[in-house]
């Protein structure tokens, strides 16, 4: 079985969701981190209870060969959408797009299934497959 697999049940036992999982470089440090999700939010107890439970088993099955810092969060208000099921939960939300052309878009997630989205703007709705998708993010809009 898959390492995401592994650490999807993990998750799913403290009543979360896997979101995402990322490897980044920040100060010269690199971190691998689950990005979770949870019904009503996730607090940051939940985040440490998973990290708790998580972290023995990264050290049985690492996720990578150098060294990492692990992190548990929630993907945010603001969240990067990169899997179809990320669009599909989305749907509804206001979000900007950046296509492979380097065009933005700004709209409201009409529709998205394995194909595709549909973006409602205010010249119209537009559809695209993820093929010409580059960078697409959820946004909220602060008053």
């Amino acid at each position: 079985m898959n390492l995401e697999v592994q650490i999807a049940k993990i998750i799913e036992a403290n009543g979360a969701f896997l979101y995402d999982t990322e490897i980044v470089t920040e100060f010269d440090e690199t971190i691998f981190r689950v990005l979770i999700t949870k019904v009503g939010g996730v607090k940051l107890d939940l985040c440490a209870n998973i990290s708790h439970e998580l972290s023995p088993f990264l050290d049985v099955h690492p996720p990578m060969s150098e060294r990492y810092r692990l992190e548990i969060s929630s993907p945010g208000i603001e969240r990067k959408l990169s899997k179809a099921l990320h669009f599909q939960n989305a749907i509804g939300e206001k979000v900007k797009i950046k296509l492979g052309a380097g065009q933005k878009l700004k709209g409201t997630l009409k529709s998205a299934d394995n194909q595709g989205i549909t973006l409602e703007t205010k010249a119209g709705d537009e559809s695209y497959p993820y093929s010409e998708l580059n960078t697409c993010k959820t946004y909220f809009e602060w008053n």
